[in-house]
Parts: structure tokens; C-alpha cells; sequence
């Protein structure tokens, strides 16, 4: 089938996270695909895994072994944004989770959870430091209820798969100009703001 090279595709793939971490079926056709196209992986991870330590480490490193086994331009999202709270107060502040930030202070609340976690500190600890250790791990948030946050994730797409390069041409404007443009509003929002706005102040003691 013949697509116009202004068409957008976007691929909805079911939620079976083994053909995106460990099988080869989805990176094989992505693979045959990447020939013809220019691809980005989105990933979406619930907002409402932050809530719990041990599922956002869980998440993180689902988020990881997708990127390093799909080899892509990736995005990561935190969706539901506007919903995380109703599964409990987040222990940190929303730029804790998106930045990944020093996973050290997760592993104490993990910790602190439970003895059963204590057990296995070690191997937690192993784990924080392997996503630490690759650093690429990061997240954008995301709510429908939120036109910014919305605008903010395409702009995000466009950049990783290339679309917004398609006015690139020799003797235009150079790439990093055509970056921004194409790009207006991503890495404006703040997300202490976005805190403030969808999800509240999370102070925590």
C-alpha cells in the first residue's frame, strides 16, 4: 500500500509487554517497518504506579528493557495523570518520578513499606542502580483533562520519529532552529506547575 509521505501513522499494539521486552515478533516487523518509515515507540505507563515504590521500580525497569530491546526513538508517558491520587498520596512530588530522580530515596520508602521488602534490599538496590547506571529513563505526564500536557506529548512524538524535520531542506533554516519550531511548548511546562494544577501540591513530610 502506497501512503502520502505526509500521512501519520500511529500503531495501537496490544499491552502484552513480552513482545516489546523479551520476543522478537514485534521488533522483526518494526525492523521491516523502519525501512519505509520513520519510527517512535510511545510507551504508556499508568501515572498510578508511582504510588507504590516497588510497582514504579517495576515500571522503570519494563520502561528500560523495551528501549534497549526495541532500539527506537522512545517516549515514555505517564498517563492518567489527572486520576494518580485516587490510589493513594504520591510519597514524592511529580518531577521525582518524571526525572527519575535519585531512586535512593525510593528504596528507603520501599523499604520503610514493608519488612518483607527488607529481604531483598540488595537486589533492589541492584536494580536502581542498573536504571540509574543507563540514565535514559525518564518520563513525560500526561492527562486527556489537560490540552497543554497533550500538546506537550505530541510535540514530543514529532521530534523522536522526525516529523518535525520534514520542512528541513539544504539551504533552509539549520536543525536546531527547525527543532524548536517544531517543537513550540515542548520543555516549556513545568511540572511543579502541572502538580499544582492536575494533581495538587503532594507535599509530603
Amino acid at each position: 500500500m502506497e501512503v502520502p509521505s505526509s500521512t501519520y501513522l500511529v500503531f495501537d499494539c496490544p499491552g502484552q509487554v513480552e513482545l516489546y521486552t523479551h520476543h522478537k515478533s514485534a521488533k522483526n516487523l518494526l525492523d521491516r517497518l523502519h525501512k519505509d518509515y520513520r519510527l517512535c515507540a510511545v510507551h504508556l505507563i499508568d501515572s498510578h504506579y508511582c504510588s507504590e515504590p516497588a510497582k514504579y521500580i517495576s515500571a522503570l525497569l519494563l520502561s528500560l528493557k523495551a528501549m534497549l530491546h526495541l532500539e527506537l526513538p522512545h517516549v515514555n508517558i505517564l498517563s492518567k495523570l489527572d486520576l494518580v491520587e485516587q490510589y493513594g498520596k504520591l510519597p514524592f512530588k511529580l518531577d521525582f518520578f518524571t526525572e527519575v530522580q535519585d531512586l535512593r530515596y525510593l528504596l528507603m520508602t520501599l523499604e520503610e513499606s514493608t519488612a518483607w521488602f527488607s529481604r531483598f534490599k540488595k537486589f533492589n538496590e541492584a536494580i536502581c542502580q542498573l536504571i540509574e547506571d543507563y540514565g535514559i529513563v525518564s518520563f513525560l505526564p500526561m492527562s486527556v483533562q489537560d490540552p497543554k500536557l497533550i500538546g506537550n506529548v505530541m510535540n514530543a512524538i514529532d521530534k523522536a520519529n522526525g516529523y518535525g524535520f520534514m520542512a528541513l531542506t539544504p539551504g533552509n533554516e539549520g536543525i536546531f532552529q527547525t527543532a524548536a519550531k517544531a517543537g513550540s511548548g515542548y520543555g516549556e511546562l513545568d511540572v511543579r506547575d502541572i502538580q499544582e494544577e492536575v494533581i495538587g501540591t503532594g507535599e509530603t513530610e
